[in-house]
């Protein structure tokens, strides 16, 4: 299964969910991000080693897929595999059978894969970043997870969710969120998708207040019902659009910001405030 989403829409609870169904609960569940580790260390994680394969290796370790055996792994960030892995990592999804880092014998691991990314795997493959046949096989059942902005009808649900888990989890008396500052979410972008949305519920709870989340978010763009006017909403509407188009434009280039703001027939300069301005950064190559 190969789960596509933005940083921060949920697919690693999707995989959890899928590994906590009834024929797999109880099972092993093995989460590892390929994107944290450097290659050779990403081969040794995932594989295990032999004592004596490499400088340290003071005795054998298992590796992920074999602690996985009969349960689930999840490969988070499955695209920032090393090409000369994807290989070895070919093999275990075809056949099962893999040898650890100085090993000659071959084990056998039955793991289901669930493999995850926030990168378009089919344009990493004609950049040559990716293997086809690797493709095929984690694509056999795909899912996209939609951006937040996507699903506003979620934003009042999973706020009031993580409310709830918040104020329980710290001790603190419930208070709603006002309808300003719902409003204010509901006309706000989330480039951090779900996990920016906990994030910023996490720090009304902490702190008790909304005041500085009425600061950090731009909430003075909520549409209020008494100022409904064609001018505020039609401005509203264009820092939406424009914001998104250059969020997309960044995705094409891959953050690289000259490229984005030549494409969008503006200066570097000013493509670069507007991303500041719709907190962008995170996006952001020189």
């Amino acid at each position: 299964m190969l789960i596509q989403g933005e940083s921060g829409t949920g697919k690693e609870l999707v995989a959890r969910a899928l590994a906590d169904s009834p024929r797999r609960r109880g099972r092993p569940f093995i989460k590892i991000n390929c994107a944290a580790l450097p290659s050779e260390l990403l081969e040794a994680e995932l594989f295990g080693y032999e004592c004596g394969a490499f400088t340290g290796a003071i005795h054998a370790h298992t590796g992920r897929f074999e602690d996985a055996n009969d349960g689930t792994i999840s490969l988070d960030e499955v695209g920032e595999i090393a090409v000369h892995l994807q290989a070895k990592a070919l093999q275990v999804l075809q056949d099962g059978y893999f040898s650890r880092l100085g090993g000659l014998g071959e084990i056998h691991a039955t793991a289901r894969v669930i493999a995850a990314t926030n990168c378009d795997l089919n344009q990493a493959v004609i950049d040559g970043q990716f293997r086809q046949d690797l493709l095929f096989r984690v694509n056999v059942i795909p899912m996209r997870l939609p951006p937040l902005r996507e699903r506003l009808d979620d934003i009042p649900l999973l706020a009031e969710f993580f409310l709830k888990r918040w104020t329980a989890s710290y001790k603190r008396p419930y208070s709603p969120i006002s309808p300003e500052v719902m409003d204010g979410f509901l006309g706000y972008d989330w480039p951090g998708n779900i996990r920016e949305l906990e994030n910023t519920i996490k720090r009304i709870v902490v702190l008790g207040t909304e005041s500085l989340v009425r600061k950090t978010l731009p909430l003075e763009e909520a549409v209020d019902p008494k100022d409904c006017s064609l001018k505020r909403v039609g401005r509203r509407a264009a820092r939406q659009a424009e914001a998104t188009i250059m969020r997309r434009v960044l995705q094409w280039t891959r953050g690289n910001r000259t490229q984005a703001a030549k494409l969008l027939g503006i200066s570097s300069k000013t493509f670069f405030y507007k991303a500041k301005e719709y907190r962008l950064g995170a996006h952001l190559k020189a």
